[in-house]
């Protein structure tokens, strides 16, 4: 190989990212969707600078600013990775509308679910983050299970009497009662009576493995 001449620096690599992309090799079809007005809102909005989107991404500033400003078309590994970066999925990056969720949960459509005895109807819409129910609760307890995980979440008796430990208080719930509590206190939920329980009750979803249905164990199962 020959040497670079007298005092002449080698140039600076570029990011592999930006290497590709010039290669061309990974580039979407010329009939993408413009997506360059998304990239940069979608940065805004996390409150990136272009340096710090940029330097996740793998790319120097001024390809990404390219990129924002259309003079460029993303690769798709730089789709993926931009939309790692902000928190989002390829489809959003593409201008592409999730369907619209039905805000209405019909009592005829709902099929229950079952978990460690316990019934669930679903009463609010999927994949939202505060998650609603209808559950019926067997008399039967469920011994020393006590949950414990982030969120909050709260209960209303329709029907029979509920007990609910909260940390080392014990509270008797009647039909009309209510209770809400940050659910990294432990808690345990059982029907004081012996035709069971019924409630309505909201928790939050969170993304995390603890996360689980605090009335139940077991995985649901129709």
């Amino acid at each position: 190989m020959p040497s670079s001449p007298a005092g002449a620096s080698s140039p600076e690599p570029r990011p592999v990212a930006d290497q590709t992309a010039e290669a061309g090799s990974d580039a979407l079809p010329t009939a993408l969707p413009d997506v360059a007005p998304q990239l940069r809102a979608l940065r805004r909005r996390r409150g990136l600078t272009l340096e710090a989107a940029a330097r996740r991404a793998g790319l120097s500033p001024a390809h990404l600013s390219r990129l924002e400003t259309g003079r460029r078309q993303p690769s798709l590994p730089m789709l993926l990775a931009l939309a790692r970066i902000y928190g989002t999925t390829v489809s959003e990056l593409l201008g592409e509308l999730a369907p619209e969720r039905d805000p209405v949960v019909r009592g005829a459509a709902a099929e229950p679910a079952e978990a460690d005895g316990w019934t669930y109807y679903q009463a609010g819409g999927p994949s939202r983050a505060m998650q609603a129910l209808r559950v019926r609760v067997p008399h039967s307890t469920q011994g020393d299970l006590v949950r414990v995980h982030p969120g909050e979440e709260w209960l209303y008796v329709l029907d029979g009497r509920v007990r609910l430990a909260l940390g080392d208080s014990v509270h008797v719930l009647d039909p009309g009662d209510s209770a809400h509590f940050d659910s990294l206190t432990p808690h345990r939920i059982a029907a004081a009576t012996r035709a069971g329980a019924e409630i309505l009750f909201v928790h939050t979803l969170m993304q995390s493995a603890a996360a689980e249905l605090c009335l139940g164990a077991g995985a649901l199962r129709r």
